[in-house]
């Protein structure tokens, strides 16, 4: 089993940058490909970032590409999002999420795919 816990979420003005880190207990991360995902009140979760176990390979959505950053480090076990020109439309429950992955440049960006989720952090951006 693999715990996420999600933290660095908050409230930021439109420009502003927030950095959400996402810590795992129970088991190492550095085997697993990593991602976080985003749910907007009324609307359905969606894939904001990706990276793979081996840190090499990442993926973004169109809607946060040049903006945000997916990065890891498997010897503290944290993954991080470094999000820069938040938009207020980026308000939303963020959530990190853990996928085991055979291979170190595996990037996994469908929610099917993912073993294990964190309780997400709450980011309001206003404008």
């Amino acid at each position: 089993q693999v715990q996420l816990a999600e933290s660095g979420g908050g409230l930021a003005q439109a420009g502003g940058s927030l950095r959400l880190s996402c810590a795992a207990s129970g088991r190492t991360l550095s085997r697993y490909a990593m991602g976080w995902f985003r749910q907007a009140p009324g609307k359905e979760r969606e894939f904001v970032a990706a990276i793979s176990w081996g840190g090499v390979s990442t993926r973004y959505a169109d809607s946060v590409k040049g903006r945000f950053t997916i990065t890891r480090d498997n010897t503290k076990n944290t993954v991080y999002l470094q999000m820069n020109s938040l938009k207020p439309e980026d308000t939303a429950v963020y959530y990190c999420a853990a996928a085991e992955s055979r291979y170190s440049g595996t990037v996994i960006y469908t929610q099917i795919d993912y073993d294990y989720w964190g309780q997400g952090t709450q980011v309001t951006v206003s404008s």
